[in-house]
């Protein structure tokens, strides 16, 4: 993803904020027939058109049908970004809900998502159990309301905003446009 190689490239830390996309949602999930009804869109379509940003942007996208209440997968998120492991867990949590149709909100998948970045699993569980950062996620949800973040991913850089998917070149314009200095030495 293109924020793993804008942090190696600029002088730049990534801070990850939850935003409450469908919080209604429970455990199980919906089928996206569920989620949109009683609005006129029309899913294989739109299906289409993610598919082809995917590929333009050289991200990996399954064919997904179901969605799922992301809390729990946010809370476990600020404990991963607590261990060090921050951007390697959202990473490994989009692929498995983006790419493999994972149900984030159930426990041991999320747990599976932390083993598989190096975090303890049994840990994970607690974490879990315990909603050991649920304010934590509560204080994020509340940061998007006040920034007025409507949309998943949104980029915000003082006060410039990119929302959606974007190419690197749009990510890194952003970030030259702030003047923030490259990583690397000047006579390379």
């Amino acid at each position: 993803m293109g924020i793993e190689r804008l942090v190696k490239e600029y002088e730049i830390d990534v801070r990850w904020v939850a935003f409450p996309l469908h919080p209604y949602i429970p455990d199980e999930g919906w089928t996206l027939e569920r989620l949109f009804a009683g609005r006129s869109f029309d899913i294989p379509a739109i299906k289409a058109r993610l598919r082809r940003v995917a590929e333009e942007l050289g991200l990996p996208l399954g064919d997904r049908n179901m969605t799922y209440n992301s809390r729990r997968a946010q809370e476990l998120g600020k404990w991963a970004e607590q261990q060090g492991k921050g951007n390697e867990y959202h990473g490994a949590v989009f692929r498995a809900y983006f790419v493999d149709g994972r149900n984030i909100a159930q426990a041991d998948v999320l747990a599976g998502v932390a083993e598989a970045v190096g975090l303890d699993p049994d840990e994970a569980h607690r974490v879990l159990e315990t909603r050991a950062f649920r304010e934590a996620v509560d204080r994020d949800w509340e940061r998007s309301r006040i920034l007025g973040v409507t949309a998943v991913p949104t980029f915000l850089l003082d006060r410039q905003a990119l929302v959606g998917a974007q190419p690197y070149e749009a990510l890194e314009q952003m970030v030259r446009t702030q003047g923030i200095p490259s990583r690397k030495a000047p006579w390379k």
